[in-house]
Formats: structure tokens, C-alpha cells, sequence
């Protein structure tokens, strides 16, 4: 055989991909609908792919309990690929899944075993209701922002990214807070049912910028107001935002939120 030949076989000969299948006990909290009060119920799936994502796996059982002419289980989902956050839930007492910068969309089956029990339940806190099963109405943020996460400074015409000299290191601190894509993850994570991590985020990517500056105390007196009316907690200080946020927004950005507090205390507000 010559060697065309042999690297033409290479091409047409069919590849194997062997994929492990797994067994899995489902415990999902179901409430609206036929679930008047909200529980726990128990669910078994059967050859489960290791390359499926975790909302894949929910929406082949999904599929079964139309199948079955059951009530499938209600979930938020949007872009599946780690951008939107809209994938909240909390499974085996973490949100978004025990890997550490992933969201739930992002999670793959391939980190859990054959007959593992998998825990799913919605984001647990006073100011997100639940709407049905496993979806929260989380408008609170949408509220929060529009208090005061915006820039409403009439800038111009659009300039080039360099026409504005900024140290790198200040803007790097703005893009790292900017990349927080308000999941709620830090809510459901911290016993406070804090938003602090998701206001900080928000205050730091605009009051580090010099955009953002004019409004700066303005904007974090505004933002922290309504997060408190919303029935936020206090932040408890342990650092579980950090560690079960999907895109690991650092708890410094807090510590420059309560300084831009204190300073729009002192000055009332006023720029």
C-alpha cells in the first residue's frame, strides 16, 4: 500500500468515541403548578451521556415527562454558553454546581459518577421569590441598576478605546468587576442572602472609570439604597460570593463600594 493510500484510510476509516452512560436519582424542588406547596421530588434517569451539560441532562428529562404527560420541570435559559446568567439554580449546595468559575449551563455530566443523587433547587433568598420550580424572579437586580448603575454623562460622539489615557491597572480593575454578569450566585451563596458582591461589581466598573467618576458618589449612595429596600442582607463577611461566583468577581470590589459609600456619607451625595 502506498502512501497516499495509507493516509486516505486514515481519513475514511470510521473513528470510535466511546461515550460512558450513568444512572442518576434526581431530587428537584418543585413548587407552582401541580405542586402547591413546594417539595422535593425524586426522579431516575437513565443512560445519561458524559458529554451532555447539565441543563442537556434536564431537558432529556423534560422530555420524558411530556412523554409521560407530567409536568415538565420549569429552569431559566438563554444563551448556554456562560454569558448570560441565567442559569440559576443550585445544585448539590452550591450555585451553579460545585466547579469552582462555571455556570450551570457550562457544568458537564462528566464530573458526576453512575447512581450519584443530584440535588437541584432554586436560589434561596427573601428577594428572590420563587416563580415556579427552579426559576426566581430576580428583577431586584434590574432594580438596583436602574438606581444608579448606569452613565448618563452626555460623552460625545463614541471615541476609540485608547483616545482616553487610563492606567492599566485601573482598567483592569474595571473590566475584572465588569465581567459580573448578575446571576445571583453570591445571593443564593451567602447565609445573609447578600447582594453586596453584585452592587460592588457594578460600582467599582463605572467609578474607576473616568466616565464613570462624575457620578460616582451619587451612584453608590442610590444603589446601596436600593438594595436595602429590596430586603438584601447584610454581607456576612465569610467570603462565599467570591467562592461560588461563576465568574470569580474578588471581594476587594467590596471594600471599594463601602469606600465610595462613606464618601458619598460625608458629602451628602453631591459631586
Amino acid at each position: 500500500m502506498g502512501l497516499c493510500e495509507k493516509a486516505e484510510g486514515l481519513f475514511t476509516q470510521p473513528q470510535k468515541h466511546n461515550s460512558k452512560k450513568m444512572k442518576l436519582n434526581l431530587k428537584i424542588w418543585r413548587e407552582g403548578g401541580q405542586y402547591k406547596k413546594g417539595q422535593f421530588v425524586n426522579y431516575q434517569l437513565d443512560n445519561v451521556s458524559e458529554h451532555m451539560s447539565f441543563l442537556e441532562m434536564l431537558d432529556v428529562l423534560n422530555e420524558q415527562l411530556i412523554a409521560k404527560k407530567e409536568e415538565p420541570v420549569s429552569f431559566e435559559h438563554d444563551c448556554r454558553e456562560g454569558i448570560c446568567g441565567t442559569c440559576d439554580m443550585v445544585i448539590n449546595g452550591h450555585p451553579h454546581g460545585p466547579n469552582a468559575g462555571t455556570t450551570a449551563c457550562q457544568l458537564h455530566m462528566r464530573f458526576f459518577k453512575d447512581g450519584d443523587t443530584v440535588t437541584i433547587e432554586p436560589f434561596r433568598a427573601k428577594a428572590f421569590p420563587v416563580i415556579k420550580d427552579l426559576v426566581v424572579d430576580r428583577s431586584a437586580f434590574d432594580r438596583i441598576i436602574q438606581a444608579g448603575g448606569y452613565i448618563s454623562v452626555n460623552t460625545g460622539q463614541a471615541q476609540d478605546g485608547n483616545a482616553i489615557p487610563i492606567e492599566k491597572g485601573t482598567a483592569s480593575r474595571s473590566m475584572d468587576a465588569a465581567a459580573c454578569i448578575g446571576c445571583g450566585a453570591c445571593v443564593a451563596a451567602c447565609p445573609n442572602a447578600s447582594a453586596m458582591l453584585f452592587v460592588s461589581a457594578k460600582v467599582t466598573h463605572l467609578a474607576t472609570l473616568p466616565q464613570g467618576e462624575v457620578e460616582a458618589k451619587r451612584r453608590a449612595r442610590n444603589m446601596v439604597k436600593q438594595m436595602d429596600e429590596e430586603g438584601f442582607g447584610f454581607c456576612s463577611n465569610i467570603g462565599a460570593c467570591e467562592a461560588e461566583c461563576p465568574k470569580e468577581i474578588s471581594v476587594e470590589n467590596i471594600a471599594i463600594l463601602n469606600s465610595e459609600y462613606l464618601s458619598a456619607a460625608f458629602t451628602g451625595g453631591k459631586e
